[in-house]
């Protein structure tokens, strides 16, 4: 009997009962820890961008593509944090005067820099 192009390739089949099922493996990558942005990605290729996923995950190169997509928000993030603090003019000085008004500023400025890095970086 001829070799089918899956066997061809290098595939091997294993039987179940009356069945030649293919021996398919997903391939090893390197576990990177992936925080908050990168499981909040990940969760966006899940539900709307679903070949995207598909294909990251069956190449083996998902984990690495979401650690750098973690790492690259996480960045992004405090650069904005960093430009706006400094814009408005809010120091160490506000925080000693008026705690209060320095915590809704700054609370303020990161739900910015948060939507920013979402519709930027997370959600594109």
């Amino acid at each position: 009997m001829a070799k089918s192009l899956f066997e061809q390739l290098g595939g091997t089949y294993r039987k179940e009962s009356d069945y030649l099922i293919p021996c398919l493996t997903v391939p090893a990558e390197e576990e990177q820890p992936i925080g908050t942005w990168g499981q909040r990605h990940l969760d966006y290729l899940k539900q709307y961008r679903k070949v995207t996923y598909t294909n990251l995950l069956t190449s083996g190169r998902l984990n690495t593509y979401l650690a750098d997509i973690d790492r690259q928000a996480q960045e992004c993030f405090e650069r904005l944090i960093e430009g706006m603090k400094q814009a408005q003019g809010i120091t160490e000085r506000l925080k000693e005067e008026n705690a209060l008004e320095w915590t809704g500023r700054l609370n303020n400025i990161r739900t910015c820099a948060r939507e920013i890095v979402e519709e930027e970086i997370l959600y594109t």
